[in-house]
């Protein structure tokens, strides 16, 4: 097995109307690696949501740029999300303990937070860095079922 990685590099201005071409990229990619339709169309909602709090939060009605890396593995997909605006923070880094909705009122969690939670139940990996005046990093990644694969 090769330890190979493939990047796709898009740099694209934080506006709602750039996204589509992230999902775009995102489609071509995860089906040519061999993803269902069901993994690829999760992962367009989990990166849509990275994608859209960089848009809405990172910015506000400032110019900025999102960074999307696209890295192609032998067996999964790692998308990673960058902005250098605002900080989110209502989550800490979540790659050492998954958050859950369990035991919360809905009116217990901020604006923007369930995009969060969306993402970790789409995707097998989720982690969120963000760094006051450093931008926030937001890493997906989805494996591929190996058990699924057509004959």
């Amino acid at each position: 097995m090769s330890d190979d990685v493939q990047k796709v590099i898009l740099q694209l201005p934080a506006s709602a109307e750039y996204v589509d071409i992230v999902r775009l990229n995102l489609y071509g990619i995860a089906s040519k690696m061999g993803f269902t339709y069901e993994d690829i169309e999760d992962m367009k909602v989990a990166v849509s949501e990275a994608c859209n709090n960089s848009v809405l939060y990172a910015y506000g009605q400032q110019d900025g740029m999102v960074d999307v890396i696209f890295e192609v593995g032998e067996s999964a997909l790692s998308i990673t999300v960058k902005d250098e605006g605002e900080s989110f923070d209502g989550l800490e880094d979540s790659s050492s303990e998954r958050i859950t909705l369990h035991d919360k009122e809905l009116s217990d969690v901020q604006v923007g937070g369930l995009g969060f939670y969306l993402m970790q139940a789409l995707m097998d990996d989720v982690s969120v860095v963000s760094e006051a005046g450093r931008g926030t990093v937001v890493t997906l990644k989805k494996h591929l079922n190996f058990s699924e694969e057509k004959v």
